[in-house]
């Protein structure tokens, strides 16, 4: 009988999620190390590069067409782009061989080769990418537009580094139930429900009915992306997060004080207060009961898309239970 076999289940179960947590804290410590070393070595703010080798990670998660890479770099670069079109060298090479190419990869770690798969080259090559126009938060956006082509990439990766500039982390993954748990409150999945109010459409989120007046939190560290009216969701909040996801709070009574397009929030953060606003011109209300309207968005580089956030707010909301308990 192994000493594993000997073991409670309970004490196993607390093994296994221990060792994860330590294996995912090594990652994160692993990455850090990496972006603080180029940012040393290039000059270029670590947290640019790390918002760029997150942001890849969030479509790689959800594109098909970009291949998943294991380890502390998941900027995927053409070949075309690191070695040149006509290269004929298709993995490693010497640097002044892809330059006469015209590629872009670079040697980051002085070994004479530039590999794609190498963390040392692969972020000390994006570091050039990004300072290609200078190092100001302007030439870095124009760098990111030249490279990724779409405006909405460049403001995702500018509000990626935006929030861990601020908090000075990378380990931004805690959520909040949008209502306060101590406020009466039902939900379920609503995702999919057929809506008439301006033609007929489906339910693109969950509705979380409480009183007028409850307030309602940021889930996330974010950006305001948007505040102000909708004739669909009312006075409404869009706040944009790390994950290239969009979390919309819709038919609100109102706005805390303070809250502005712009401004960073993390988890709890009250943005506004439950309300029935909607389905009109600015300022209608009434025209159902009171609650708030929970819809998450993805953006994978190209589209974005709703999905299902009742299995978010179930999960988050017994999180936080149990915090409590």
């Amino acid at each position: 009988m192994s000493k594993w076999s000997r073991l409670p289940v309970a004490c196993l179960i607390l093994y296994f999620f221990s060792a994860v947590h330590v294996s995912a804290e090594q990652q994160l410590n692993e990455r850090m190390a990496y972006y603080e070393k180029n940012e040393r070595m290039t000059t270029l703010p670590w947290y640019y590069l790390a918002a760029v080798d997150q942001y890849e990670r969030n479509i790689q998660a959800v594109r098909d067409d970009i291949p998943d890479k294991d380890g502390p770099a998941a900027i995927h670069f053409s070949r075309s782009f690191w070695a040149g079109k006509l290269n004929p060298a298709k993995k490693t090479t010497r640097p002044a061989l892809i330059s006469f190419f015209g590629g872009q990869g670079q040697d980051g770690d002085g070994d004479g080769k530039a590999d794609p798969n190498d963390p040392d080259d692969v972020f000390y090559t994006m570091a050039h990418v990004l300072t290609k126009n200078g190092y100001t938060e302007k030439d870095i956006k124009k760098s990111l537009k030249s490279y990724y082509k779409k405006d909405e990439t460049v403001n995702q990766v500018m509000t990626i580094a935006a929030l861990y500039h601020r908090f000075d982390t990378i380990e931004l993954d805690d959520h909040a139930f949008p209502l306060p748990l101590g406020h009466d409150f039902s939900y379920r999945s609503t995702w999919g429900d057929k809506r008439g109010w301006g033609g007929r459409r489906m339910h693109e989120g969950t509705d979380l009915f409480a009183s007028y007046g409850v307030p309602v939190r940021a889930t996330t560290y974010g950006i305001i992306e948007i505040k102000g009216w909708n004739e669909y969701g009312g006075w409404r909040v869009g706040i944009r997060d790390i994950h290239n996801v969009y979390h919309y709070f819709a038919h609100l009574s109102g706005f805390e004080k303070g809250i502005e397009e712009g401004m960073i929030v993390k988890p709890g953060t009250v943005v506004g207060y439950v309300g029935s606003s909607g389905y009109g011109k600015a300022g209608t209300s009434g025209k159902f009961p009171p609650h708030l309207h929970y819809g998450m968005y993805k953006y994978n580089g190209r589209h974005e898309w709703a999905f299902d956030p009742y299995p978010s707010l179930s999960h988050w909301e017994q999180a936080e239970r149990q915090k409590e308990n």
